[in-house]
């Protein structure tokens, strides 16, 4: 008997001896391991989803084995391809819902199509001499068992198999029927490398499947789709859009390192995951910006192609692979074998740069060498970053080899006389001395902790533990120096276990849990306080700073006077977390260079140099107060090309002022400057006109204002608007009787991005015939986090229906003297003549609990409400359902589904009654009609399903 067989034979009788074993307590993560050693070496895999229905569809598992085959498929070329594209492993989703169940293997458990050519052996066999892991995709879903009218789940076969009835087309006999199939696996592939699991099945879970996996095979991994399993090694986030940069996708995770995560997207732009038989571009731009950001933040790019029948790559995908074959190579240290820094492996700071510029940074954790990528290059020559207390030796472009100028003061490291950009990153390999500039030796204490874990974890060293506020807001952190001391700033690494702005993800709402407004003291005793700076962090990733000028004191105390996350996220809102603070004292300094430092410029009237730890250069020009006779001047501003320029002021304000800037002779042009410290810079910008070549610039104030440095950009492409959330109400088609209706609308902006806005202006615009009463809600300039509010009510034309009408609500404003707009909208419709009630389920009017909205174009007002039922919270409550009589009625539910599911609705509180339903397709709207009985006035109705999912819900109407 062979080795192999002998290895068999072994693993059959651990099988038998374990299909009864039932693992004690509450599965618990193993957020490193061994066996993930792999992994977390690796940057990148490719996920193939292929086959029954991959185009040209087949409904016969004979026929399309044939087609495989005869195509000339064969594993050597998607081991290939997958090298290509950097990748250490490939997902297989064959045996996929939406597929046609199949299993590329040959198996002796009937039920669903299974080859005779053993597919998956020979890839795991390809990829082991290549040293690529094959890790097996396998479903939960058992739904679309019949979406193309033929049966694809064999129930009789399988049940004769097993000795007694059991239905495939269900959720437990599905869960049965796979749960063998993982056995299956288990038992014949030996170098196979784990399981990709999309989503859990009550019966696998039931019977300990995982747990059984990690006896049998404990060298494999397991991975689990859009949810934060304890027993998986991996989270795995599935195809997240909508972020600025479009490309920066750790935005949208919520896994906080060193937990192992992955982002799983699609390749081509357009298209399913799986090969329609369309040869679909793929956007060079966005994937390699996906591919860099992910391995910025210790994620793992899943990156998703779609092979053909015969398993070669439509065309543009082929070319896709072989650009990253020759793109990859040159920069391939910076990006495999490296962490994410900027969290807990150090590092400098991600996120945006100067001048528009965006990226991340990488650091080798044994050698300590960093790397930073700049994805999206700024409008000037130079990047501009924060370099979290490490002082820089030397740069390096990577590509190239050219050594660059460089210079470092105030907390930022510049990079100098850019001249060759990579299209899609830039990477500078940067070396360092190592981190200084911070006590070592800081207590923390809290007003409130939660969950047990204390303000003690805030300053242990560890960024994996953490301090949890417990739900309170606001919420104080006091940081205790030991003695009085020096502190020049703080360094704050929040738990990374939430997005990064407000969003949906497959109908869950989500938004950040980061600090926005805070306030911070000082004291010598900690009775006694005196202000030290307010303002507001940006929400994003990786280290964030809050500079305090010149401190001197025994304790610093940071109070969190809120957080981004709203209440529409419930999971999110106010769930504060901090896994570590420091303080720094001081800032590492490196030479100068004759950057456009206000000390080096001309001086007239009051204006001085005086000291400024927190200002580049460590000096700044005061005095400028009062007008054009207190300034600076600059000589010699050049620029290459005559034109419009943004030109950056870092200034400081110890009370709120203009400053105003005249170039050239010209008539001066003036931005706000809200009032902060006199010792730490601000930004703020203005457009100008320059001539080609050298400039004089002149730049006063009205009020006490220094001036640290300035620098010149490109404009913001046309393209560009600051990400704001406008938050309108009411929300959803809003249906109204006939005759003349008044609508009261609010509206709310509030700025997410790290620019000034200007000549803001919020207001609904009114289709003809229409009334507004209320003014527009106004702002001079708003600032990071700056809110504006309004409230209006809309009243239509007299003696006549609404009809159908949409009222938009805009908010307009200026950035940087060019134009932008962003604007919602309130539909308003008559209800039809047999209706007495009409209501969309995403109605801002509703009660969501723990259900959230998504897009539905088929759906009345393209929304509904998603992810019903499986709780008691999970559902959608309908308060204020007003009738003019106590009667029984008809109500209408509006619904999409695929597969059979059941609402339990309940009126008034009353008995639930359960509505079953059936359908195919959750983009297909299907209507019940069901009995009610109402009393006049206002009523309530909820839908719910306590204890299994319900189908989305679209509106109701009562006749």
């Amino acid at each position: 008997m062979g080795l192999r067989r002998v290895c068999a034979a072994v693993v059959a009788v651990l099988l038998a001896s374990l299909l009864t074993v039932v693992a004690q307590g509450p599965a618990q993560a193993e957020v490193r391991h061994p066996r993930q050693d792999w992994l977390r070496q690796s940057t990148a895999g490719l996920f193939l989803h292929w086959g029954m229905f991959t185009a040209p569809k087949h409904l016969n598992c004979a026929e399309w084995e044939r087609d495989v085959t005869g195509g000339g498929w064969t594993a050597d070329y998607w081991i290939d391809e997958a090298r290509k594209l950097g990748a250490s492993y490939v997902v297989l989703a064959t045996f996929h819902s939406r597929l046609g169940y199949a299993r590329p293997w040959p198996s002796k458990i009937p039920g669903s199509c299974a080859t005779e050519r053993d597919l998956l052996g020979e890839l795991v066999r390809a990829g082991k001499a290549k040293d690529v892991k094959v890790i097996l995709y396998m479903t939960d879903d058992p739904q679309w068992h019949s979406e193309h009218g033929v049966q694809m789940l064999d129930s009789a076969a399988y049940s004769a198999h097993k000795g007694e009835q059991v239905d495939l087309t269900t959720r437990e006999g599905f869960g049965r029927y796979s749960y063998d199939l993982f056995f299956e696996v288990m038992r014949n592939y030996d170098d196979l490398a784990g399981f990709w699991i999309d989503n859990d099945n009550e019966y696998w879970e039931r019977n300990k499947l995982y747990e059984q996996v990690r006896q049998l095979r404990p060298t494999w991994l397991l991975s689990n789709n859009n949810e934060d399993t304890p027993i998986m090694d991996t989270v795995s986030n599935e195809q997240k859009t909508g972020m600025f940069p479009s490309y920066d996708y750790p935005a949208a995770t919520f896994t906080p390192m060193p937990r192992l995560s992955e982002a799983c997207y699609k390749l081509p732009n357009t298209g399913d995951w799986w090969y329609d038989g369309g040869n679909h571009a793929v956007d060079t731009r966005l994937n390699t910006g996906r591919y860099i950001t992910n391995a910025g933040s210790s994620i793992k790019s899943l990156m998703a192609e779609t092979p053909m029948v015969n398993g070669r790559m439509p065309a543009q995908q082929e070319t896709y692979n072989n650009f990253m074959a020759g793109w990859v190579p040159p920069i391939r240290e910076s990006i495999h074998g490296v962490e994410g820094a900027g969290y807990l492996y150090g590092g400098m700071q991600p996120g945006f740069w100067n001048d528009g510029a965006h990226g991340v940074i990488t650091i080798n954790p044994r050698t300590g060498k960093q790397y930073v990528h700049v994805v999206t290059r700024p409008r000037a020559d130079f990047v501009r970053l924060r370099d979290n207390g490490y002082r820089v030796t030397g740069v390096r472009d990577l590509r190239t080899g050219e050594q660059l100028r460089f210079t470092q003061s105030a907390g930022h490291l510049t990079i100098q006389g850019i001249t060759k950009w990579d299209e899609y990153d830039t990477v500078f390999a940067v070396e360092t001395l190592g981190q200084q500039g911070f006590y070592p030796d800081v207590k923390a204490s809290a007003t409130s902790s939660g969950n047990g874990f204390p303000a003690s974890n805030l300053t242990d060293g560890s960024h994996e533990t953490y301090w949890d506020a417990g739900g309170a807001q606001p919420v104080s952190i006091s940081l205790d120096l030991g003695r009085r001391r020096k502190a020049a700033f703080l360094a704050i690494n929040q738990r990374e276990s939430s997005p990064t702005h407000a969003r949906v993800s497959f109908g869950r709402p989500e938004d950040s849990s980061r600090i926005k407004d805070y306030q911070v003291t000082g004291s010598d005793d900690g009775r006694t306080w005196w202000h030290v700076r307010s303002g507001a962090l940006p929400s994003a990733r990786g280290t964030q700073f809050i500079d305090i000028g010149a401190q001197e004191g025994r304790f610093l105390k940071l109070t969190v006077l809120g957080t981004w996350g709203g209440p529409q996220a419930p999971v999110y809102s106010k769930q504060l977390k901090i896994d570590e603070i420091r303080v720094g004292h001081s800032y590492p300094r490196g030479s100068r260079d004759g950057a456009l430092e206000a000390e080096d410029a001309s001086r007239s009237g009051s204006a001085r140099t005086e000291s400024c730890a927190a200002c580049s250069g460590a000096r700044q020009v005061t005095g400028l107060g009062g007008g054009e006779r207190n300034a600076v001047t600059y000589r010699d501003i050049s620029v290459a090309t005559a034109g419009t320029y943004a030109l950056q002021l870092d200034v400081t304000a110890a009370e709120t002022s203009t400053v105003s800037v005249s170039v050239n002779g010209a008539a001066p042009t003036s931005v706000a400057v809200p009032r902060d410290r006199a010792d730490v810079p601000d930004a703020a910008s203005i457009a100008v006109s320059l001539n080609a070549g050298a400039n004089t610039v002149k730049v006063f104030s009205t009020g006490r204002l220094g001036l640290d440095r300035v620098s010149v950009g490109g404009l913001p492409p046309s393209n560009y608007t600051p990400k704001t959330t406008l938050t309108v109400q009411p929300h959803g088609v809003q249906w109204v009787g006939p005759g003349q209706q008044s609508v009261k609308i609010t509206a709310r902006l509030r700025l997410d991005a790290d620019d000034q806005i200007d000549e803001v202006s919020l207001a609904p615009a009114l289709p003809a015939g229409w009334t507004l009463t209320g003014a527009p809600a106004v702002r001079t300039s708003m600032r990071l986090a700056g809110l504006l509010e309004g409230t209006w009510t809309a009243t239509s034309p007299a003696g006549q229906d609404v009809g159908s009408a949409s009222i938009p609500v805009a908010a307009s404003f200026q950035l940087l003297g060019s134009d932008r707009k962003v604007s919602g909208a309130v539909p308003v419709r008559t209800r039809p003549a047999d209706r007495v009630f009409v209501r969309e389920a995403e109605d801002s009017a509703n009660q969501f609990g723990s259900t959230g909205l998504t897009g539905c174009g088929a759906c009345s007002g393209a929304e509904k409400v998603r992810n019903i039922g499986g709780s008691a919270d999970a559902s959608v409550t309908f308060p204020q359902v007003i009738v003019p009589e106590t009667r029984s009625y008809r109500l209408f539910v509006r619904f999409t589904v695929n597969g059979a599911r059941s609402y339990f609705v309940t009126v008034n509180g009353g008995a639930p009654v359960e509505v079953k339903v059936d359908g195919v397709g959750n983009n297909t709207p299907y209507v019940a009609e069901i009995p009610v009985t109402l009393n006049a006035g206002a009523n309530t109705i909820r839908f719910g399903n306590d204890t299994a999912g319900a189908p989305d819900l679209d509106q109701i109407a009562l006749a």
